[in-house]
């Protein structure tokens, strides 16, 4: 498993975390945003001329060459996570994501869609948010 963005609707709202743990947390199933996106990407670089030091009489040309390199839209670096961390908890799981966009959304998007009865911790004090349907705990 590895964390990964997914985004939510419109409104610019996105979670990080691992797949399964945010899907246990809500009905409708995420997907990841690099699922779809992940492709490889061709660009050229320019030639040049370069100084070996400041003042070089004899700076030497650097060829333009092209390059391939992976695009991932969806990809994060952990050590600097976008965002802000956000707890849920609910039928005796804790976890811990992070996401990006206003509370507000999160908690709308969590009224609609949770599995169960849900505290939700963010900055600030915690939302308690009832299941959006009933779900018998397995």
């Amino acid at each position: 498993m590895t964390r990964a963005k997914h985004t939510i609707g419109e409104t610019g709202l996105a979670i990080i975390g691992e797949t399964d743990n945010i899907n246990y947390f809500v009905e409708t199933e995420l997907t990841p945003d690099s699922i779809d996106g992940v492709e490889n990407k061709t660009s050229t670089k320019a030639g040049c001329n370069r100084r070996r030091y400041k003042g070089d009489p004899e700076p030497y040309t650097v060829k333009g060459h092209s390059y391939t390199y992976l695009y991932d839209p969806g990809r994060i670096d952990l050590q600097t996570l976008p965002g802000r961390p956000v707890i849920l908890k609910a039928n005796g799981e804790t976890r811990q994501f992070t996401f990006i966009g206003d509370v507000k959304d999160l908690h709308a998007w969590l009224v609609g869609d949770a599995s169960y009865d849900t505290k939700v911790y963010t900055e600030g004090p915690p939302y308690q948010i009832k299941a959006s349907t009933d779900v018998v705990a397995v």
